[in-house]
């Protein structure tokens, strides 16, 4: 008796455990999905408006109304704020504020006379923006609610935008021009005098020096290498994707890639793949950035745009704006295994991670 009852006690013992770790791994599983600490977010051009995803679920959480041509979307450091270009087919001069956390519009941003923003990057606590209708970019400073920057790129259509972390240097693409901007930050020798002689007094002075490097027509979709070290772009016009080195400044390489109607270029977190996507053809095309062959073609719809990729490289998500929902790609498998409905036409997508 004494050992049966020793036996059903530590069953019942067992069985209050094992139900206590259920319910904590219940409990911290919906607080995870509830409240996310990294969520996708997803422009729909059609319906003017925000989503934002809980990545694990794939389920959409809030949307917020955006502005009538929305193209692009960045996030805060810290997660809370996104931003959002209305490109205004280069004539525009709004970029909406939203506030991720009450999931709600803030008062509109103001760019001109940097018109028609397009794209973002946000670094060193600022907005950074290209300004198709300027041929410039410039920079938002959130604490004082000014533009406090810009330089002109004199190209035409300056159209995607990539900023270093260090803040020296930015690369843009500029579409109907088909070439890529290297501006960066230099350190400048002194002026001298026509005879080659520095002028009295004079200093060395920084300020920013202009790369113009030409490339395929239609060059719009990019992205650096995560060394650093390379950029790769494709044009849209010719399907050819080009490489630069950025040490040297120059090209190094042409692919004819047959990525015709190229919207988008991602290199995947360990820089061993590039993926694009194409809105005139229904695939994601995926490369080998050593060999530069390219790997495999993933149906996914009839086109794509946004692509966005998992910070560990898992999986890639991609803005199918003709099939109206957003692609999701398995990376190792290499084939598509599910869809989200953020709205009609989605087009940008980025990352907000709350810290």
């Amino acid at each position: 008796m004494i050992l049966t009852s020793r036996k059903s006690f530590l069953t019942m013992l067992f069985a209050v455990v094992g139900a206590h770790l259920l319910l904590f791994t219940v409990t911290t599983e919906g607080v995870s999905q509830g409240n996310p600490r990294r969520t996708l977010l997803a422009l729909s051009k059609a319906d003017h408006t925000l989503a934002i995803v809980d990545p694990v679920t794939l389920k959409v959480m809030g949307k917020v109304p955006v502005g009538s041509d929305p193209h692009e979307v960045i996030a805060s450091a810290d997660g809370k704020m996104a931003y959002v270009s209305i490109t205004g087919g280069g004539k525009s001069f709004e970029m909406n504020a939203i506030d991720l956390v009450a999931q709600k519009a803030l008062p509109n941003i103001d760019t001109r006379p940097l018109i028609g923003p397009h794209g973002l990057a946000f670094e060193g606590g600022k907005v950074w923006f290209s300004a198709e209708g300027a041929r410039a970019v410039g920079s938002y400073d959130p604490a004082s609610g000014k533009i406090d920057w810009s330089m002109g790129t004199g190209q035409d259509r300056t159209h995607m935008i990539y900023v270093t972390p260090d803040i020296k240097r930015i690369y843009t693409t500029n579409v109907n021009a088909g070439t890529v901007s290297i501006l960066a930050d230099t350190l400048l020798p002194p002026p001298t005098t026509p005879t080659g002689a520095v002028i009295p007094g004079a200093k060395p002075r920084q300020d920013w020096v202009q790369t113009v490097i030409q490339v395929g027509p239609g060059a719009e979709g990019f992205d650096v290498s995560p060394d650093g070290k390379q950029l790769w772009t494709a044009a849209a016009r010719d399907g050819s994707i080009w490489i630069i080195d950025l040490t040297g400044k120059k090209v190094t390489a042409k692919l004819d890639a047959n990525v015709k109607g190229a919207n988008r270029l991602k290199f995947t977190p360990d820089g061993k793949r590039v993926l694009v996507s194409c809105l005139g053809m229904g695939d994601l095309f995926v490369f080998d950035a050593q060999s530069h062959k390219e790997v495999k073609r993933i149906p996914i719809g009839r086109g794509a745009a946004g692509i966005l990729v998992d910070p560990d490289g898992g999986r890639a998500f991609l803005g199918c704006t003709p099939d109206n929902y957003v692609a999701v790609v398995d990376l190792k498998k290499l084939e598509m295994i599910g869809k989200i409905d953020v709205g009609d036409a989605p087009d940008g997508l980025a990352w907000a991670v709350k810290n």
